[in-house]
């Protein structure tokens, strides 16, 4: 049995949207996005105290791209993944890992928009920075997809995935009105079925907003 320990608009998002575009049985327990996290018998499964955590054949896993690699590899290695000796495998890893690159930009507008709980805390200037980095990221998913429906030439893989919620995140700090290439997408791939499943209850949201402006501290 695969066990996903989840919390929702995470990253582990990531793992529970990819788990569904597998068609792998599985089951998710649900975290809260709290100091819960950092208990030794979560830290046993994730020393960091993040999410994911994956379980699977009584071994335990942590880091989104390392679970891709691995879930790919065992179920869907020239589906969804893409097999050492394949023409696109070095793509495949390049933006399956540009994830979280896009991530660690919204991790940090969280913690200042979410986490800090006085204004006296946050940084106007952190934020402003941070949006820009993320139409950075923008920039180089559009530049990818000028000529091309997916991440790869050969059609939806798991890169979409990763990158996917990565952006789904973002845009809570970035929209996407200037990046008309990647908005259509992110609206493509966001249709699917895997993902629809892998969307949090109302009552389950990080983000009590639908965006949070870098400009407002």
């Amino acid at each position: 049995m695969i066990t996903l320990h989840h919390c929702p608009q995470t990253r582990s998002m990531r793992s529970l949207w990819l788990l569904h575009e597998l068609e792998v049985e599985f089951q998710v327990q649900v975290h809260p996005f709290d100091k819960s996290l950092r208990a030794p018998e979560f830290l046993s499964r994730s020393p960091a105290g993040r999410v994911p955590a994956l379980e699977i054949d009584s071994h335990c896993m942590f880091e989104t791209g390392a679970i891709t690699q691995y879930l790919c590899e065992q179920f869907s290695p020239e589906g969804l993944g893409r097999s050492p000796g394949s023409p696109e495998r070095m793509e495949w890893l390049v933006w399956v890992h540009f994830a979280e690159t896009v991530s660690q930009h919204s991790a940090a507008l969280t913690q200042q928009h979410v986490a800090l709980y006085d204004d006296s805390m946050r940084s106007p200037t952190v934020m402003k920075l941070e949006a820009a980095r993320l139409g950075k990221c923008y920039d180089a998913i559009e530049a990818r997809l000028s000529e091309r429906d997916y991440l790869l030439t050969s059609g939806f893989s798991a890169a979409d995935v990763s990158v996917g919620q990565a952006v789904y995140m973002a845009r809570y700090f970035r929209k996407l009105d200037d990046h008309p290439t990647l908005a259509r997408w992110f609206e493509r791939i966001t249709n699917r079925p895997a993902f629809q499943a892998s969307l949090p209850d109302a009552s389950a949201r990080l983000y009590d907003q639908d965006f949070y402006p870098a400009w407002e501290a």
